[in-house]
């Protein structure tokens, strides 16, 4: 081979050399730069990507939207419904409550002053809210109902109970009535029963109705006999056998109650009363007054006053809430004097039916364009009776005072049939006036007052008790009330 050839090789091998070596060193320097450590700028773009890929994390629950209705509320917080099953016993109860829709409907109307309280007590200490609809088992949510045991109130104490659970009873206050305070003892008997059975709420509410000892020895005559001991095995008395299915088939009524042919009207998930400090004694005719507080509703709220004065009990007094800042305002103004009647404290009638106390004695507060004479007649009395009884010189009248009266009917029976006579043709005077109005005859139910009848026919309570002037405050199951109302 000639030199110049061997040159021209040796070149050609020589570049192909050099630009293979100049392909290895860019693949080096490329992999050394993808582990290099970069600058801030080249980072920039990527820090900026995985932000919006960084997850959220919810640290909180959304909030669940409150219910408008007490008796959702009430829905939500029921425990007691888990593995009933079909249950003869429970349904047997749901059939009673299907075939007498007034009853949950009545009980409902009288309970909303109070359900919201009870509900919201029972929530703070984590309790069922089935439980809520105890007093319907046992009052028909009526502050006044009394049993043949002597129970009394919402929650039914007996006395011996209601001592223990420190409501103070006299002749002029029951605790047991207390709404509040009763509502109190209630909680903490049944939750002592709940610890006292293992926290099995059935068989607390068992005791609740037949006591303590009554469930336990049922128990332990089980456990002898190597049987079960769970509520639905027990051998308890009738009534304590209807007892608990009865409070389970209310609930899942309440739980559905289109299905079972039942209307109950709302109720407002808001506070119907609100608690009222009072430092001196006083009539509740005159708190009404003062408050523009129908005086029933007032009671009703305050029935452990048995005697309408605020004597032996706490000094406070429950009140509308929507009342309770006007009253408030009104007892920083008034002296002590304007809130008691002349009427004397006499103690409540022992033994006597409430309706006959009620047609002895009791009180009308004066409206615009009464007289004498009107009263009178709208209240089966005298003129000269009204004026003796309220130490009257003339007939002069102010709006808003309060005339006390008293039937002689039982004592004067000749002087009877002469005053019913005088109101029919009284009535008779007014006959083109009722004809523009429905003339509607009702019955009385167990739990009902005036103030229910009215609400229920939505009629203003001083109107319902014109027309029926001898009914009295307290009303009897099976008792007739006429009541007007538009066509």
């Amino acid at each position: 081979m000639s030199s110049s050839i061997r040159k021209s090789v040796n070149s050609d091998a020589l570049t192909r050399l050099a630009q293979a070596i100049a392909v290895a060193v860019s693949a080096t320097l490329v992999g050394c730069s993808s582990h290099a450590p970069q600058t801030e700028a080249t980072h920039t773009p990527n820090i900026a990507a995985r932000a919006k890929q960084k997850p959220i994390w919810l640290t909180e629950k959304p909030t669940p939207q409150v219910p408008q209705d007490i008796w959702e509320r009430m829905r939500q917080g029921f425990q007691l419904q888990e593995g009933l099953g079909v249950n003869p016993r429970i349904e047997q109860q749901r059939l009673w409550f299907a075939s007498n829709p007034s009853f949950l409907e009545n009980a409902g109307e009288r309970g909303s002053l109070y359900i919201h309280y009870i509900v919201e007590r029972l929530e703070e200490r984590n309790m069922p809210l089935e439980l809520a609809l105890l007093p319907v088992i046992e009052s028909a949510y009526n502050p006044m109902a009394y049993s043949r045991a002597d129970a009394v109130g919402l929650w039914q104490f007996i006395p011996s109970t209601g001592r223990y659970f420190n409501l103070r009873q006299t002749r002029f206050y029951d605790g047991r009535r207390d709404i509040t305070a009763s509502t109190t003892a209630a909680m903490d008997y049944l939750t002592r029963l709940h610890d006292m059975f293992n926290g099995d709420w059935l068989l607390a509410l068992a005791a609740y109705n037949a006591g303590e000892g009554t469930v336990s020895r049922a128990i332990e005559r089980n456990e002898k006999l190597g049987l079960p001991t769970d509520y639905w095995n027990l051998p308890l008395p009738s009534e304590t056998q209807a007892y608990v299915p009865k409070l389970l088939a209310l609930s899942q009524v309440v739980l559905a109650p289109e299905a079972y042919g039942v209307n109950l009207n709302p109720i407002a998930n808001e506070p119907y009363f609100q608690v009222v400090e009072i430092n001196q004694r006083m009539d509740l005719s005159k708190v009404a007054a003062v408050a523009n507080i129908d005086e029933d509703e007032l009671f009703q709220l305050n029935p452990a006053f048995k005697q309408r004065t605020t004597i032996d009990g706490p000094q406070h007094l429950l009140v509308p809430t929507s009342k309770a800042q006007l009253l408030t305002a009104s007892l920083q103004t008034m002296r002590p004097d304007e809130l008691i009647s002349p009427r004397s404290l006499k103690p409540v009638f022992d033994g006597a039916d409430p309706s006959e106390v009620a047609q002895l004695k009791r009180a009308y507060r004066v409206k615009r364009g009464d007289n004498l004479g009107s009263i009178a007649k709208a209240n089966k009395v005298e003129v000269k009776d009204l004026q003796r009884w309220n130490k009257l010189t003339g007939k002069n009248l102010k709006v808003g005072q309060t005339l006390v009266m008293q039937d002689n009917t039982k004592r004067t029976p000749a002087r009877k049939s002469g005053r019913v006579n005088t109101v029919v043709a009284a009535n008779s005077k007014t006959k083109g006036k009722a004809e523009s109005k429905q003339q509607t005859q009702y019955k009385v139910k167990r739990g009902d007052t005036l103030y229910v009848v009215a609400k229920r026919f939505n009629v203003e309570m001083q109107h319902l008790k014109r027309w029926n002037p001898g009914a009295g405050k307290a009303l009897k199951p099976g008792q007739m009330l006429t009541v007007y109302s538009p066509h």
